[in-house]
């Protein structure tokens, strides 16, 4: 059992017993007090991500040889 959970639902965040409207359309740098959350490392990160995009995010990953160290 979780004690406290942060998740993305299509159009909505929910996070422990509460719930608001996504401010972000895939979820990335969706923000949460004075963190930002990353869908990938699924955890928040003190700055905004830089790209623009998931599949942006996704690309670099894969072109930067992290993918090919997991398998």
């Amino acid at each position: 059992m979780a004690i406290w959970k942060f998740m993305i639902n299509d159009k909505d965040v929910s996070y422990g017993t509460r719930s608001r409207k996504s401010l972000t359309h895939e979820g990335c740098n969706e923000p949460y007090k004075d963190r930002y959350w990353c869908p990938q490392k699924k955890w928040f990160t003190k700055e905004a991500c830089p790209f623009i995009n998931k599949r942006e995010c996704e690309n670099f990953t894969w072109m930067s040889g992290e993918r090919l160290a997991k398998l």
